[in-house]
């Protein structure tokens, strides 16, 4: 390809860059969209029953996002022990609540029936820490 057509499909590529750029959802304020781990709001209801006689909304928070992780070759100790199996070794860490609180739901029933109260959890603060089966 010669320096002139390469010259002018850069000229033509710059602008097409700089506009996917300015609409990119790097500048955006939202949280959500930032890396690492976060609150994330949402709405839950609580039903009575399938038919949902009796039900009540609240807002809860859940933990979202990703936490750093790495993989590396394992220590000759390590493929000693596992006779030679084991020669990558990760740490992970995973997005988890690092504080909760219990909220209460007041489930409301048709025609002024009573009113029951049902405690939920939501999360207050989140962590990257250690990745466990027993969390998920």
């Amino acid at each position: 390809m010669s320096p002139c057509v390469s010259s002018h499909l850069c000229l033509l590529v710059l602008p097409v860059m700089s506009l996917l750029l300015l609409f990119s959802p790097i500048g955006w304020s939202y949280d959500g969209l930032t890396p690492g781990c976060h609150l994330y709001p949402f709405n839950v209801t609580i039903r009575s029953d399938r038919r949902g006689t009796c039900k009540g909304t609240h807002l809860v928070y859940a933990c979202v996002g990703y936490c750093e992780s790495s993989a590396f070759p394992s220590r000759y100790s390590v493929l000693v022990a596992s006779n030679f199996t084991h020669n990558i070794t990760s740490a992970s860490r995973c997005c988890t609540i690092s504080k909760d609180a219990k909220v209460k739901v007041r489930l409301d029933c048709p025609r002024g029936r009573h009113h029951d109260e049902i405690e939920i959890l939501t999360a207050r603060a989140c962590r990257c820490d250690m990745c466990r089966r027993s969390r998920y």
